[in-house]
């Protein structure tokens, strides 16, 4: 039988270090019934200590964050491993439907940065003329609470974003102008400060996003052959033409793959051709998705269905598609759908805990 009162051990008859390990195996989707037993066991769940413990005996989870164009500046975490979605509290950004923004995930926190409103006002067509900004927001999952943190040196939108040896780089992007920047600059989260880095060496009038291959970010622009990448520590860019498909990319296993001609395509490197891993003909149909890597295997989620011969209207969706890239004979699975997000899917990433 468990005692537990603010006196007592957390676990009756065992040291405190030892239950502490027990409630760190624990998996994250039982953590709200957990600080519900008693106050100590609700202390030590939300301590920062639990966090390092769970690296410490291998028990981190890896689970997705999305946030739909609907309902508004809602995020939704999903468990792979149960297949369950976890609901949290709206996002407290004064900008509605937050979209265009970068997010990243360091240290057991989830961080969103930048970016403008998506919501369109019909008769002048103005997005709540805020189309870039520099607010950054920090979502702390053991909490379940939102903190609004240092605001980025320069406001911007459509830009790369990467988490990177504990820390979070931004780069390029459009400013609420809508004028392509060339700035990057460094968040480090225990400080709580942001710093610059050296400019990108090209800006592009289309917008760009990030990648880390091999310890490295990549900045990328919709419809260009050459990538860049943050090269001796972070005091220059180098500009290379790696000629790799275009379309949405995913990072699974530390290779990148991308849906090109409605194919999910393995980028083979320099001097080897791309590999066909499966077909994707049945979302030809489907915009507005999020793709990204999920322990081996590629996630598709959300986005809508657009008007064509057979449909005249626009159907948000809130299905999730997976595909094992590692399995014999790669084949499209259904994940449980988001269970209150639906639609366009504004950002995804990982979150570790």
């Amino acid at each position: 039988m468990i005692v537990c009162t603010m006196e007592s051990t957390l676990l009756d008859g065992l040291p405190n270090e030892v239950a502490r390990q027990c409630l760190a195996r624990v998996p994250f989707l039982f953590h709200p019934m957990l600080q519900l037993v008693c106050r100590s066991w609700r202390e030590s769940v939300r301590s920062g200590e639990l966090l390092k413990i769970r690296n410490q005996i291998g028990a981190t989870e890896e689970l997705l964050c999305v946030l739909a164009f609907e309902p508004e500046n809602m995020w939704q975490l999903y468990d792979p491993l149960r297949d369950k979605w976890i609901t949290l509290p709206v996002m407290p950004s004064q900008i509605r439907n937050i979209a265009r923004f970068g997010v990243a995930s360091v240290a057991g926190k989830l961080y969103v940065i930048g970016g403008g409103s998506d919501r369109v006002d019909p008769l002048t067509g103005d997005h709540d003329r805020i189309f870039a900004s520099n607010e950054v927001w920090s979502y702390d999952p053991l909490h379940r609470v939102w903190s609004q943190r240092a605001p980025m040196l320069v406001a911007r939108a459509m830009f790369a974003c990467c988490a990177l040896d504990g820390k979070i780089i931004v780069a390029g992007g459009f400013t609420n102008c809508r004028k392509s920047i060339s700035k990057a600059e460094i968040y480090d989260p225990e400080a709580d400060t942001w710093e610059p880095l050296p400019d990108l060496r090209q800006a592009h009038s289309s917008a760009c996003s990030g990648l880390v291959i091999k310890g490295k970010m990549h900045v990328l622009h919709k419809g260009l052959s050459t990538v860049q990448s943050l090269e001796d520590g972070g005091s220059q860019w180098a500009v290379e033409d790696f000629s790799w498909l275009q379309g949405p990319m995913a990072m699974v296993g530390g290779e990148l793959y991308v849906l090109s001609n409605s194919c999910i395509m393995k980028q083979r490197g320099e001097n080897f051709p791309d590999k066909m891993v499966s077909c994707a003909s049945e979302f030809q149909s489907r915009i507005g998705f999020g793709m990204i890597g999920l322990g081996d295997s590629i996630y598709l989620v959300g986005g809508v269905i657009g008007p064509g011969p057979r449909n005249q209207c626009i159907k948000p969706l809130s299905d999730v598609d997976i595909l094992n890239v590692t399995s014999e004979r790669p084949t499209w699975r259904p994940g449980s759908p988001m269970t209150h997000c639906r639609g366009s899917i504004c950002g995804c990433a990982l979150l570790r805990i």
